[in-house]
């Protein structure tokens, strides 16, 4: 359990990305790795990027993998037809390197990720310079034994000015026989000259049938709610089994139910919301909740913006609470207004250890006074 609460490359509960099998959804973006592969053209960097949650690190390590056990074209023995080019990233599970993978035990692969701080034992919040310079040795080895080497940053994003500086000087003089897989969710925060050395591979967000499939594969069945969740998790299976996880539809469908009782707003259903999220533990239920209040009042701005509510409902009757809380633009842009200043301040909050009941009461009750 404590790897897993020290791991943040994982969402707690599901599968690590490397125990995924196939990768929905993205058949573009590995085809297009796939070609470079076989025509003999690999670059030695590559930026996956896209929303949090739709497959980029389980792509990287089926790159990984792929390139671990698969020779290169270059050395297959045409006179005597050599093997066909591989027509996918799959590579058996019995294979040698799927093992050792599965292990952790590939001297061909590494990972960078946030570290844990050894002096106060907590998850750093950023990769430091030394997390990349200890990739030095491990390319050195390369050179003795000739094998290809492969490194993932999961995330990029998190490296801090130092180790961002000390990754570009690897991409300007790119090791032999090495690639480097970045993956980044929010790209802009990177430096422009790390963008600039790697080749991209975006990753699009699924939709309700690929959501289903793709929790199904994690072992989730999302049953009816896989287009709930697909709305809510804005097409990212990561964060819609966060959701199915923590219970978050029956939290959303709460949160809708409290909007449908405004302007009075039912003040037992609020005190009830505070409470549950005020209970020892419940850390991760309670950023939950604020996302959720997050995404109904961006429904409810979009809806006064458009003349029109979502196309899909997230929660029972949301359609018709939404429109007549937001029939106009000026009162979309009210509610957009109150989703940044309300939000802001309970994540500040949040940062210097309010009281949760305290937060989500003081939330609620400026929601309420833009709907009066």
């Amino acid at each position: 359990m404590a790897d897993e609460v020290q791991d943040p490359t994982r969402v707690t509960g599901a599968p690590h990305p490397r125990e995924t099998l196939s990768l929905i959804g993205q058949g573009s973006a590995e085809a297009t790795f796939l070609e470079a592969f076989n025509s003999g053209r690999l670059h030695h960097a590559w930026m996956l990027m896209g929303p949090r949650g739709v497959g980029k690190a389980t792509l990287a390590w089926r790159m990984a993998k792929f390139l671990l056990a698969t020779p290169d074209p270059a050395g297959a023995d045409d006179m005597f037809g050599g093997p066909p080019p591989p027509e996918s990233l799959d590579v058996n599970p019995e294979h040698p390197v799927s093992h050792r993978i599965a292990t952790g035990a590939d001297s061909g692969l590494v990972t960078i990720t946030r570290t844990v701080n050894e002096k106060t034992g907590r998850l750093r919040d950023q990769i430091v310079v030394d997390d990349i310079r200890n990739l030095a040795g491990f390319f050195q080895m390369s050179a003795i034994d000739g094998g290809r080497r492969v490194v993932i940053v999961d995330a990029a994003d998190d490296m801090n000015v130092q180790a961002a500086n000390a990754l570009l000087k690897m991409l300007e003089e790119p090791p032999e026989r090495a690639t480097l897989i970045l993956i980044t969710h929010q790209p802009s925060r990177l430096l422009p000259t790390i963008r600039s050395r790697c080749r991209t591979l975006r990753l699009n967000t699924l939709d309700g049938a690929q959501m289903q499939d793709a929790m199904m594969q994690a072992g989730v069945d999302p049953g009816k709610d896989a287009v709930a969740l697909a709305e809510l998790s804005g097409g990212s299976v990561g964060e819609a089994l966060r959701l199915s996880l923590l219970n978050g539809l029956a939290m959303y469908t709460e949160i809708i139910g409290l909007l449908g009782s405004l302007p009075q707003l039912d003040r037992v259903r609020t005190l009830r919301l505070a409470e549950a999220a005020a209970q020892r533990g419940a850390d991760e239920k309670l950023d939950l909740l604020f996302t959720l209040l997050e995404i109904a009042l961006a429904r409810l701005a979009r809806t006064g913006a458009t003349g029109q509510p979502p196309a899909s409902e997230a929660a029972p009757h949301e359609a018709a609470i939404l429109s007549r809380l937001a029939p106009t633009p000026h009162q979309g842009r009210a509610w957009a207004n109150i989703s940044q200043d309300a939000l802001s301040r309970a994540r500040h909050g949040r940062a210097v250890n309010l009281d949760p009941a305290a937060l989500v009461l003081d939330t609620m009750f400026k929601i309420r006074g833009t709907s009066a």
